[in-house]
């Protein structure tokens, strides 16, 4: 029986929402197999989508609360939509491989009480916060996840697929030109962390 190709998955997360790319094909000339917006932030949960700014104003009782009953919610969401993607990619006979979630700068945050009492930290915390949801769901998933610092993704995808950096940008804005819109940046630097993915799988 053959075995079903390899896809590469790529995320870029925001503050309650991720859009995601999934690459698949030979790895010098990829198509674009799957393109996704998920919300992994529940607008039924007040201050789901930025729980730490939410939860700024509050006791530290009251926001260790909010933050759990966000996580809570943020993870089961990430968790569908991961099931989701996979459930996608295997009906197209794909097989999902590595996924690279792009991230910040990256810093420690400290404890919730450090967190809240710094609005630098506050925003630091709420990238983790979705980052870190999304790394669970592909673990949960049995998805192989990494994370590349997004100003270093055109770097490590130029030097592991031997190509020029503008070659490389290049090449990621004419990915989506089929597709249609929306083919943002975002789908853009989703697209070249699968295309990494692909290459090293």
């Amino acid at each position: 029986m053959k075995a079903a190709a390899i896809a590469g998955l790529g995320f870029r997360v925001h503050s309650g929402w991720a859009a995601v790319v999934a690459v698949a094909g030979p790895v010098k000339a990829p198509q674009v197999v799957l393109r996704k917006t998920v919300v992994i932030a529940d607008p039924a949960i007040p201050g789901s989508k930025q729980p730490y700014h939410a939860a700024e104003k509050l006791s530290l009782k009251q926001a260790e609360r909010l933050v759990r009953r966000c996580a809570a919610s943020t993870n089961g969401l990430a968790r569908r939509a991961l099931r989701g993607i996979v459930a996608e990619l295997r009906a197209k006979g794909l097989q999902p491989g590595r996924a690279c979630i792009l991230l910040a700068a990256g810093r420690e945050v400290g404890p919730l009480a450090a967190i809240l009492a710094s609005h630098p930290r506050i925003h630091t915390a709420e990238g983790l916060f979705f980052r870190e949801a999304m790394r669970r769901a592909c673990r949960r998933s049995r998805v192989k996840v990494t994370g590349v610092k997004e100003r270093e993704i055109v770097a490590q995808a130029a030097a592991a697929l031997r190509l020029q950096a503008k070659t490389l940008r290049r090449r990621a804005g004419q990915m989506g030109r089929d597709l249609g819109p929306p083919w943002r940046q975002d789908e853009k630097l989703a697209a070249l962390a699968a295309w990494l993915m692909l290459a090293k799988r």
